[in-house]
């Protein structure tokens, strides 16, 4: 798959960014870098179109932004996100790191991936709530789901603790492909792992725990699948979404039958906990 890079220069980023940022997140752009007073926001070459991004700035009230776009190859996609992964620090829980990092002791858990997709804005921080709060669940002999699977890091991470079997779903070739590599670098012989969405969840009643790190948006719309495919009292994680966007989340999880149980937040992102009545 075949990616646009649009870079978005400021004079000044604050609050302009991050309303940028959320504006591009509606319209297909599904990955971000922040560096300096720069927006790196990334697309998949057909979903772009210039004429709606220039629409977005047009309507912006601040008219200080330079914005330039170019295609990235896949191999060159690869290589720009690979160079840029850091290990993502669960306090002493867990270390999420590549190959290519060198390994550190002291952590109860290791997840090994390969970076061979996108890790967006917010993906270490989304990522981080997940994975602390996953520590405080039990998922020994449960079935777990890992809706929008990604790097397939929340999946690994349930076999690790134990789980009893674990479906791992994602949408894009790229993350399906990525999935699989990295169950192998971890030795996990639990995981299933599906291309496609929420579509694909056909079996009600049938998971413990659901994992799902993606964007509003889509948790908005498929959470009433989400909600048919989990057991009574099953839990729900649910990330990707801004502090801002937590009542948005929690009016949708009541309307299909889901109880809060807490909310969590990290630098202005946020993780819904939920349980099934």
């Amino acid at each position: 798959m075949n990616y646009i890079k649009c870079t978005f220069h400021f004079q000044e980023t604050q609050p302009w960014r991050e309303i940028l940022l959320t504006y591009l997140s509606d319209i297909e752009f599904d990955s971000f870098e922040q560096k300096n007073n720069d927006l790196f926001a990334y697309i998949p070459q057909k979903e772009f179109s210039e004429e709606k991004v220039n629409e977005i700035l047009k309507n912006l009230a601040y008219s200080e932004i330079e914005f330039s776009h170019e295609k990235l190859e896949d191999k060159n996609w690869n290589a720009e996100w690979e160079k840029n992964f850091d290990p993502i620090y669960v306090e002493k829980k867990c270390i999420i790191r590549a190959p290519f990092h060198p390994k550190e002791e002291g952590f109860e858990q290791e997840v090994i991936i390969n970076p061979q997709m996108s890790f967006g804005t917010g993906h270490h921080q989304t990522t981080y709530l997940i994975v602390k709060t996953m520590f405080g669940l039990d998922f020994e002999n449960k079935t777990v789901l890992d809706m929008g699977s990604g790097t397939g890091i929340l999946a690994i991470l349930a076999e690790k603790l134990l789980c009893k079997e674990a479906v791992a779903i994602d949408i894009d070739q790229w993350a399906f492909q990525n999935t699989i590599d990295n169950i192998e670098l971890n030795n996990c012989k639990k995981i299933s792992v599906l291309e496609g969405g929420a579509e694909l969840l056909t079996e009600n009643e049938k998971y413990d725990i659901v994992l799902a790190n993606i964007n509003r948006n889509i948790l908005t719309n498929d959470m009433h699948i989400y909600v048919k495919s989990m057991k009574k009292d099953a839990k729900i994680l649910m990330s990707g979404f801004y502090t801002t966007d937590v009542q948005i989340i929690e009016k949708e999880a009541n309307k299909n039958g889901l109880s809060l149980v807490k909310i969590y937040e990290r630098e202005g992102w946020a993780m819904a906990e939920f349980s099934k009545d």
